[in-house]
């Protein structure tokens, strides 16, 4: 694991240094490169923890939380990371006000989101009362 931190710690310091030096000639070219290594390094975490995602699914299963629930759970990760990493590359680009709109819209989809969980809850709470 240590080593895949060091690959990728390289990769990226590689891909900031091949952008950094193309924004003075092409902005368009050091934006590609950036989000050419997002692509790259989001592709081998899904790679790299692939295994670990199915033994979380197993151990929720065991505590009895229904598969619906977990795929939330999931899904709301997915969420917060796309949504962090294109309001950096918006604000890498100079593009504040973009990246807090996709912010907000990264906020307001987990909170679409999590509502079935949060209805759960409170008839959880409702039961105990």
């Amino acid at each position: 694991m240590v080593d895949s931190c060091f690959s990728v710690g390289a990769f990226c310091l590689v891909g900031a240094l091949i952008s950094v030096i193309l924004k003075q000639y092409c902005s368009e070219h050091s934006m590609a490169v950036s989000i050419a290594v997002c692509v790259g390094v989001m592709t081998f975490f899904v790679l790299l923890f692939d295994d670990a995602i199915d033994e979380i699914r197993d151990i929720f299963e065991m505590a009895g939380i229904a598969e619906s629930y977990i795929s939330i759970i999931f899904k709301t990760l997915a969420i917060c990371c796309i949504t962090h990493i294109t309001a950096e590359l918006c604000r890498d680009s100079g593009e504040g006000a973009i990246a807090s709109a996709a912010e907000l819209w990264g906020r307001g989809a987990v909170l679409v989101l999590g509502l079935p969980v949060f209805k759960s809850f409170l008839q959880l709470i409702d039961k105990l009362i």
